[in-house]
């Protein structure tokens, strides 16, 4: 409890230890473990999901269930007798894996243990990539052992809600349960840990909350709004919704997190701890959250980052990966507050194919890689400068993965909009993605997924070769900051070092530079500290006034 005695059960890398002895020096599991939910049947047990892989190729298989014992660090399968292909599992309090659900052959199916506890049955399956008429992802578990699940909502906007589920049956409730307007439903279930009840469900609209289901915790929320004012103040329960002692989480856009202890028999706030005490909230840029349109009509969110002083200022457009995630929320963030802290306004843009924003958004970026989802992002720049925001001859575009593939083809598509781009461990070919041994996709991703969402090599040929920046290497002819990591099995290092080289070829104006011992992403402080002091000066270099272009 005093965090005392600290010891790592997984390694971040895949460097093994040598061990002379016979004894057991680490019992330290590899680093496709990752926690998934902490047991309450008094053992000092977690449970793990293993993601697995096929060894030599690195073709992704399925997930496996394990449960951890924290004090020896032995570990046990759950997945005895369970479904084959699993990718989801949600377990109950005593680690049982109650509802699974697998992928094959192009369709999730989801599983439930029978009654008896003994085997499993089939409830429903559906198109595993492709959105369809009574889809749903089972969600969570209550400590009552209700479950729930995501479905379409029934709004207009085509957004997801969470709804109860009938273990038994499959069937979803006719109402959903939580429903925000213009947001998919992600968040959390709070459930009381003496009465078993829901007391409560946290979710992200345009930033997070909470809807309390308990009239006291509902008061309690308010009381302490009235208290901290500025911030969003999320409320962590010891063990009940009764209980004395609250854990108050409080951040904003400027703010990162600090925690603090409410007492509510004496009615006091403690201050306890911050997650980045350095950080002066006074001196942070703000964030807001803006709908805009698109060429064509269509509608899609922006996130915008103003630093200080008065516009139009110099600006970069920053791509979330993906694509077909959410990119952000209403909070502080990192990098968009180093780039406003250095003068830069910061777009980013919830373009088509962005998850968490309904059906209707997210469909529109079906097979449009490097066309109508990379007009959403030149669109955004374009709205920022007739708003008086952005500073038409300085604008740089800038991303990781996908967003990385979209930086590439800002330059390539919209030279006379990007002065330059950082494209970090990005996707440089579409045919790559099929081709490359050593990536972490799977065979059914390949069969199934990629030619529905980006393209088929067969049928959509002409159409990848116009959308990627391998093949239109020469066109590209503005300044480019390109970056990876040699441990990269998402997208591996093939896409960059192809890309550099027809780029050094066709004497384009390219820095690159690669990072030993990081994955997909850059996760090393000293890494994380040299790129981004390495992006300052790339910037600084190419923004530093109209009068350079």
């Amino acid at each position: 409890r005093d965090g005392r005695d600290q010891r790592s059960l997984v390694k971040r890398d895949w460097a093994f230890i040598t061990n002379t002895s016979s004894s057991i020096v680490s019992r330290e599991l590899p680093p496709n473990h990752q926690l998934l939910r902490v047991l309450r049947d008094g053992s000092a047990d977690v449970a793990l999901l293993r993601t697995d892989f096929v060894r030599r190729s690195g073709e992704l298989i399925g997930t496996t269930a394990l449960r951890l014992d924290t004090r020896t660090g032995r570990s046990t399968s759950l997945a005895t007798g369970t479904p084959a292909a699993a990718r989801n599992w949600l377990l109950d309090e005593q680690g049982q894996p109650q509802i699974i659900t697998s992928l094959a052959d192009g369709r999730q199916r989801v599983h439930v243990r029978a009654a008896q506890g003994d085997g499993w049955a089939e409830v429903a399956q559906f198109p595993a990539y492709l959105p369809s008429a009574g889809g749903y992802a089972p969600y969570a578990i209550g400590l009552d052992g209700q479950a729930y699940a995501v479905a379409a909502s029934g709004r207009a906007d085509g957004t997801s809600a969470l709804f109860a589920l009938d273990r038994r049956t499959g069937q979803l409730a006719a109402k959903p349960m939580v429903s925000v307007q213009g947001f998919d439903f992600a968040g959390s279930l709070l459930s009381d840990q003496k009465t078993r009840q829901l007391i409560g469900v946290r979710y992200i609209g345009d930033a997070a909350d909470t809807q309390w289901l308990d009239p006291d915790l509902q008061a309690l929320q308010k009381r302490i709004d009235a208290r901290l004012r500025g911030t969003i103040n999320r409320l962590d329960l010891a063990e009940c919704g009764c209980s004395r002692w609250v854990l108050v989480s409080s951040f904003s856009d400027r703010q990162p997190p600090i925690y603090t202890l409410y007492d509510r028999e004496t009615d006091r706030l403690q201050p306890i701890a911050a997650a980045r005490p350095r950080i002066e909230s006074r001196r942070m840029a703000s964030r807001d959250f803006q709908r805009i349109s698109a060429r064509d009509g269509l509608e899609f969110p922006l996130h915008i980052t103003r630093p200080a002083g008065p516009g139009p200022w110099p600006t970069v457009v920053l791509v979330h990966g993906g694509p077909f995630l959410r990119g952000g929320h209403w909070r502080w963030d990192a990098e968009s507050q180093f780039l406003a802290s250095r003068g830069y306004l910061v777009l980013e843009p919830e373009f088509r194919g962005s998850a968490g924003y309904g059906q209707r958004l997210f469909r529109a970026g079906f097979k449009q890689w490097g066309l109508k989802m990379q007009d959403d992002m030149a669109d955004a720049a374009r709205w920022a400068i007739a708003q008086g925001l952005a500073d038409p001859q300085r604008v740089c575009i800038a991303g990781g993965s996908y967003g990385g593939y979209a930086t590439l083809m800002g330059l390539i598509n919209d030279p006379a909009l990007y002065r330059c781009g950082v494209a970090m461990a990005a996707v440089t070919d579409i045919g790559l993605l099929y081709s490359l041994a050593g990536s972490d996709l799977s065979d059914v991703w390949r069969q199934h997924g990629l030619p529905a969402l980006v393209g088929s090599p067969k049928d959509d040929a002409t159409q990848l070769q116009a959308t990627s920046p391998l093949q239109q290497a020469a066109r590209l002819k503005q300044p480019l900051l390109l970056v990876h990591g040699t441990l990269d099995r998402r997208v591996p290092i093939e896409h960059f070092t192809r890309l550099r080289d027809a780029l050094q070829a066709a004497h384009a104006p390219v820095e690159s530079v690669v990072y030993g011992d990081e994955g997909h992403g850059f996760i090393k402080p000293e890494t994380r500290f040299e790129l981004w002091t390495r992006i300052e000066r790339f910037l600084a270099q190419h923004l530093a006034g109209p009068d350079r272009r």
